[in-house]
């Protein structure tokens, strides 16, 4: 077996480099990644041990790679992982760039989080994406200066969010996210002191159809962003539902039971509780009037087009220069 091992890794590294541009990997690893699981005040108050977990990750690194690679993390939704992550995956092996697909869910015993979000904070699933930067830095084959942040929907908080530089500070322990990348991200938290970013460059991309995560706390963030001089964009497609860029979704889906935060508006309050905005008082996803049960999802293979090219020539600039 270590005959065979020394043998793949051997290959992995002589590939020509005329055969980079593969949508295939040329070498697979699974990978454990150990975490916690904290609820969401006990993530803010940045006081709790939480309960240890250890968690999965597959690594792709694609043909034809130089001994070290850049490597982006994907963090998936609700859903798990899908056909989603996979595609891009992909395609940043295609785009010479390695890929993580990190799993936030089977190490919890949990298989989606459509109907009960609750199962699992997505601020937990940001703890989850320190550690596989950890890991992957620590990892011979990767640039641990060259490890990008990838999510999608409830994933994407944990991406995007990851910015801030008191949760880096909390959190994220010697390294650091070359890049920050959210697809329909849930911007309708306002996090005390989340537009204080580290240096490294943001964008989102989101579909102005989705009434699933709506797009209009994201371009208030987003301003909020810039006026305190980030580095930060907001690319929007019409006609869009969210998870666009699942291959597999037919252009519209109903999901009756899904879980939506789309109207609410929500703050940080003290010792790390959620507040409804409009109110001031506490927030619960099971009693509070501004949750609505129902959404839509739908491949839209233009956007997804669109975006791919746009995250590609991002990532090409930021991990490949």
């Amino acid at each position: 077996m270590r005959i065979l091992a020394a043998t793949l890794v051997a290959l992995s590294i002589a590939a020509p480099a005329a055969e980079a541009a593969s949508p295939l990997p040329g070498r697979i690893e699974i990978h454990a990644v150990k975490s916690r699981t904290l609820t969401g005040e006990e993530f803010l108050r940045g006081d709790a041990p939480g309960r240890e977990v250890v968690l999965g990750g597959e690594l792709r690194l694609p043909v034809g790679a130089p001994p070290k690679v850049p490597v982006v993390v994907l963090v998936h939704g609700s859903g798990g992982i899908s056909a989603g992550p996979d595609a891009w995956a992909r395609v940043l092996n295609e785009a010479g760039i390695g890929a993580f697909i990190l799993d936030a869910f089977t190490g919890r015993g949990i298989v989606s989080t459509i109907e009960d979000q609750e199962q699992l904070n997505s601020l937990a699933m940001m703890l989850d994406a320190y550690r596989a930067l950890d890991a992957l830095a620590a990892h011979p084959r990767v640039r641990a200066d060259r490890i990008a942040v990838m999510g999608f929907s409830k994933g994407a908080v944990a991406s995007v969010y990851s910015a801030a530089e008191r949760f880096h500070a909390a959190y994220g322990g010697p390294n650091r996210f070359a890049a920050h990348i959210g697809l329909y991200t849930p911007c309708n938290v306002t996090y005390r002191e989340d537009d204080k970013v580290g240096p490294a460059p943001i964008r989102l991309f989101h579909g102005t159809s989705d009434d699933y995560v709506s797009v209009l706390p994201c371009r208030d963030y987003v301003a909020r962003l810039k006026q305190a001089g980030a580095d930060v964009m907001l690319t929007e497609y019409p006609d869009t539902q969210h998870s666009f860029d699942t291959p597999t979704s037919p252009p519209l889906v109903s999901i009756p039971k899904a879980q939506s935060t789309r109207d609410c508006r929500l703050k940080e309050g003290p010792g790390g509780t959620i507040l409804d905005a409009a109110t001031g008082r506490p927030y619960s996803l099971r009693t509070d009037p501004c949750v609505a049960v129902g959404a839509h999802v739908g491949h839209n293979p233009a956007s997804t087009e669109a975006a791919r090219a746009a995250v590609v020539g991002f990532l090409r600039e930021v991990l490949l220069k």
